[in-house]
Order: C-alpha cells, then sequence, then structure tokens
C-alpha cells in the first residue's frame, strides 16, 4: 500500500456521510457477519485473525464489543495483550501470541497484540533497534506461516485517532462516572509521547507488510464500526465458504 504518513490520513468521516444512514448499513453489515460467522464454524476449513492496535482511547474496546460482540460467542474468542508476565518474559515475545492463533472454524481478535513489542518497548528504549528489526521479520514470518500453512485470514486494523479527540475521551474518564473505572494516570504520559509512537507506528507499517494494515477513521464511533465491520464482512465472503452436508 506504498509509504503511509498517518498526518495525510483523515481521522474523521466524509462530511458528505449520513450518521443514521451508515449506523443501519453497519447493523444490517453485522446481521450478515452473523451468518457467515455460522458459516466459518460449520465449515471449519478456515480460520480468522482480527488484530486491533490504536493509542490510548481510541475505541478498541467499544468496537469489539458493538461489532464483534454482537456474534456467537461460541465462535469469537477476545485476547487483550498487557505488559508480558514474568513467565511470558521467559520465552520468545511470539510465544505467548502463538498459543492464541485461532484454530479452524474460530474468529480470533487480538486486542493490542505483538506489535506492541515493536511499539511501546521502542518508545521505552526497552528494545533496541536492531532487535526491533528482527522482530519485525519475525512477525512477517509469523503472518506468513499462518496465512500459507493454517488457513488463516488475518485482518490488522490502527484505529487513527487524532491528539485532539484522544484528550477529549482522557478526561471524560475523569468526569465520567461510567467511565472512571478506565482511568489511568499513567494515559496522559503516554500521550505525551504522541509524535515518538506515530513515527513508529509508520514504521510498523511500512514495514510489516506480510498481510496488509487498515488505518480507520477512529475519530467518530459510528464510521469506525462501518468501515471495520465492512472490511470483516468482504474477507469472510470471499472464501466462498459452504455448509457441509450430512456426515455419512
Amino acid at each position: 500500500m506504498g509509504s503511509i504518513s498517518l498526518k495525510k490520513l483523515s481521522t474523521r468521516a466524509p462530511n458528505d456521510l449520513d450518521k443514521k444512514e451508515i449506523k443501519e448499513k453497519t447493523a444490517s453489515i453485522i446481521e450478515e457477519l452473523s451468518e457467515l460467522q455460522n458459516l466459518l464454524y460449520a465449515e471449519s476449513k478456515h480460520a480468522l485473525l482480527v488484530v486491533i492496535q490504536g493509542m490510548d482511547a481510541s475505541g478498541k474496546d467499544g468496537l469489539i464489543r458493538n461489532v464483534l460482540g454482537k456474534l456467537n460467542p461460541q465462535g469469537v474468542t477476545v485476547k487483550s495483550y498487557k505488559a508480558p508476565t514474568e513467565e511470558e518474559l521467559k520465552h520468545d515475545f511470539l510465544w505467548r501470541i502463538h498459543q492464541h492463533a485461532p484454530a479452524k472454524g474460530m474468529i480470533q481478535v487480538f486486542n493490542r497484540s505483538h506489535y506492541e513489542d515493536i511499539l511501546i518497548t521502542r518508545v521505552h528504549k526497552w528494545c533496541d533497534d536492531a532487535t526491533a528489526a528482527k522482530r519485525i521479520n519475525a512477525i512477517n514470518h509469523f503472518e506468513e506461516l499462518l496465512t500459507t500453512q493454517s488457513s488463516t485470514q488475518v485482518l490488522k486494523f490502527y484505529l487513527h485517532i487524532s491528539p485532539e479527540e484522544q484528550q477529549e475521551r482522557l478526561n471524560e474518564r475523569i468526569h465520567d462516572p461510567s467511565k472512571q473505572w478506565k482511568y489511568n494516570e499513567k494515559d496522559f504520559e503516554e500521550a505525551k509521547l504522541w509524535d515518538i509512537y506515530m513515527h513508529l507506528y509508520e514504521e510498523c507499517f511500512n514495514n510489516c507488510t506480510q498481510t496488509p494494515w487498515n488505518i480507520i477513521p477512529a475519530d467518530q464511533n459510528w464510521y469506525k464500526e462501518y468501515l471495520v465491520a465492512k472490511q470483516i464482512r468482504q474477507c469472510l465472503q470471499s472464501l466462498n465458504m459452504q455448509y457441509p452436508g450430512l456426515k455419512k
């Protein structure tokens, strides 16, 4: 998809889009996704890995809840990656990732992912450039393994939020009682490192290309959810799945 510059990409929906109309389209797509997920589960020939990355307050949790949370929970698993545990640090960085790769028939969602090992680790100088280059190579091989040998479709989404919208959402966590449980003082410190994060994300997009990235405008949740739902539908439709017949 060429070299990506996040500053050149909008974080908002086109002005001519109607919010109500788009939300209705999203609801219709999610109904289709429910049937497609059923097909995926029944046929059990393919798997889908959905990787969701984004800055704090970009809406990763809400996206998962409002799009994938509407599907049959028997066929969808969500894994949230936080700081590695002591046990995980004793292994290679992909060890904790690979064990959650989806089985055939399943949709696996990563809320943050293996990409944190070349993002936040570099922002805070826990990982040098030479190690990061090796990790990028390993990530590309890992995704190649999934797609070519495990019949796994990999969809990667970066939720592209503006720094202004992020600040507004972080401040909501202070004042809105329903969101105070999300408040973390460290999020404001991380936000000050915005430019460094953007630079490293761009490096990530331009080098981790075994499977393509989808840059999703994320300032408006209704538009973000529409784009992601539509992309997942397109991916599952492309598999041309069929229900298996009677077992003999």
